[in-house]
């Protein structure tokens, strides 16, 4: 299958709500197992941008992308005409240059798409962070080339971050009963986990491309 090459310099727009919204409803209606959600596949790109930049300026877009909606079968599958297809693969190539540009040109108004999930036996009102799907979808790109990742998992600033993608993507599993543990049982506790994810991927981003820029007012 042929894909178009990402490019950094593309001038592809930014998904506005409305797009992001019917990518979504796009991604939940393929019939497979393997499909992403689009909080899934913001964290994968996410990674992606995070990761040595030959990863997109070398690799053919058909390596990767399709990882996106669990891969490409014999007979077109898992989309319903090759028109679905293109209309996918624009969104995720838009929607990846999108974090691009704007980590690039202004780091601080980058944010996430985590899920927002009400606490239970809260006051009514109550909502909190939950980055377990983004976090998952990053998870999938490090898998990718996770000898890449290596150095800065030992890293005495990122490493800490990396392990927290890692348990609240679900990929490493802490003892029951420890602090770990009660940390992914508690909202709250999640909630400043993924602010912490925030923070850390803007420090990755700054260690791999440069420093980060003020937010402009």
């Amino acid at each position: 299958m042929n894909y178009p090459q990402f490019d950094r310099a593309s001038n592809n727009s930014p998904l506005s709500d409305d797009e992001l919204e019917a990518f979504d409803e796009l991604l939940q209606q393929l019939p497979t197992d393997g499909v992403m959600n689009l909080e899934g596949v913001d964290g994968y790109l996410t990674a992606m941008l995070l990761g040595p930049p030959e990863w997109l300026d070398a690799w053919p877009t058909a390596d990767w992308l399709p990882l996106v909606w669990g891969g490409d079968g014999p007979n077109g599958e898992p989309f319903a005409s090759g028109r679905q297809r293109k209309r996918a693969t624009l969104f995720v190539l838009r929607h990846l240059q999108s974090i691009a540009c704007l980590l690039r040109d202004q780091p601080r108004l980058w944010e996430p798409l985590f899920s927002i999930v009400e606490a239970d036996g809260g006051s009514e009102g109550d909502e909190w962070i939950d980055a377990q799907d983004w976090c998952t979808g990053f998870l999938q790109a490090i898998d990718l080339q996770p000898e890449a990742w290596a150095t800065w998992r030992a890293d005495e600033a990122l490493g800490p971050v990396l392990k927290t993608i890692a348990l609240l993507g679900g990929d490493d599993e802490p003892e029951p009963g420890s602090d770990e543990a009660q940390a992914l049982d508690d909202p709250a506790a999640r909630d400043e986990m993924a602010r912490e994810v925030v923070e850390g991927v803007l420090a990755m981003h700054a260690r791999r491309y440069g420093a980060v820029k003020p937010a402009q007012s």
